[in-house]
C-alpha cells in the first residue's frame, strides 16, 4: 500500500516535467534538418513523462511550421519510422532489524523492476507549394491547418 501511495506522490510532482514543445535538448524536443531542397526530416524525442501522441503533435507541429518558413503550403510524409527508447530501472529492496530486549523484528522492503518507454519519431517530409483550395488527400497536410488545431493543443516552455 504504501509503494502505491509513494508511486501516485512521485507522478504527482513529476507530472509537469513531460517534455514540452522546444528545440532538442536534454530532456527531449523536436527539431528539423533540410536534407534536400524540398525534403526535412523531422525528429522528436519525449522522456518518460511524455505521451506518444504528443511527439506525434510535435513532428506534426514542427512539419507545418517548416513547410510555411520554406514557403510552402502543405507537406507530404515520406517516410515514418518509430524512435522510441525502453530502459530498466532497478530499484533495491531493503531490510531493518530492530532488536527489542531478546526479539529481533525485521521489516522487509522489496525491491521493484519498471521499463520506462521515451516515445520518438523520426519522419522525412516534403515541402510542396500548392494552391490552397487542394482537397485533402492521405498523406498530403495542409500547414495552416496543422498549426491551427495541433498547435493550440501543444504545451510550449513557459
Amino acid at each position: 500500500m504504501m509503494r502505491v501511495l509513494r508511486c501516485l506522490v512521485l507522478f504527482a510532482v513529476l507530472s509537469g516535467c513531460a517534455t514540452k514543445y522546444q528545440e532538442m535538448g536534454f530532456t527531449g524536443g523536436v527539431a528539423a534538418q533540410q536534407i534536400t531542397a524540398d525534403t526535412w526530416r523531422i525528429q522528436s524525442r519525449g522522456n518518460a513523462y511524455t505521451g506518444a501522441a504528443t511527439v506525434q503533435d510535435y513532428v506534426l507541429l514542427k512539419a507545418a511550421e517548416t513547410t510555411q518558413s520554406a514557403g510552402g503550403t502543405h507537406f507530404q510524409i515520406v517516410s515514418a519510422a518509430d524512435a522510441s527508447r525502453a530502459s530498466t530501472i532497478v530499484t533495491p529492496g531493503s531490510s531493518t532489524t530492530t532488536l527489542v530486549g531478546n526479539q529481533a523484528f525485521t521489516t522487509t522492503s522489496p525491491g521493484s523492476v519498471d521499463t520506462v518507454i521515451k516515445p520518438g519519431q523520426d519522419v522525412f517530409v516534403r515541402v510542396l507549394k500548392l494552391p490552397l483550395t487542394t482537397p485533402p488527400t492521405a498523406g498530403l497536410y495542409s500547414a495552416a491547418e496543422i498549426i491551427q488545431f495541433v498547435g493550440s493543443r501543444v504545451q510550449r516552455p513557459s
